[in-house]
């Protein structure tokens, strides 16, 4: 599958999460990608460990990622990285949304504890064009 499917699929969810549309045009654009601390967006190659991982990721995994957040938990720092798949046939199933509630599929990247990284599903609240890891 070519990557400009999977990149419009992310514009769409993108935009379905409500984002600033600063944050969209620059990913379209510039396929700059955006990490969110508590709804506030920044531009994921101020910090060049998490663009190098971002990239490695993307090529390991032949995937897109269209947003990150950024948590301190009991068990690490991590990155949570929302994904959109090579697999057009799993597209459906990459982002429900409740209002202001989005559940997605991501990769959870634990700064701290690399093995204890992992795939899975997470729930981000959408706020004043920022996105924020709830669940």
């Amino acid at each position: 599958m070519k990557s400009n499917d999977r990149k419009q699929k992310a514009i769409q969810l993108l935009r379905e999460m409500d984002i600033f549309k600063p944050y969209i045009d620059a990913f379209e654009k510039e396929n700059k990608v955006t990490y969110f601390e508590r709804y506030v967006g920044y531009w994921a190659e101020q910090e060049p460990d998490l663009q190098a991982k971002i990239q490695e990721f993307e090529q390991e995994h032949d995937c897109t990622v269209y947003a990150v957040t950024h948590e301190y938990f009991d068990f690490g720092e991590c990155y949570t990285f929302l994904i959109v798949t090579n697999y057009k046939q799993e597209w459906k199933y990459l982002m429900e949304t409740y209002k202001d509630k989005h559940l997605a599929q991501a990769y959870v990247w634990n700064v701290d504890d690399d093995y204890c990284s992992e795939f899975g599903m997470v729930t981000v609240r959408s706020l004043w064009g920022g996105i924020r890891r709830i669940a």
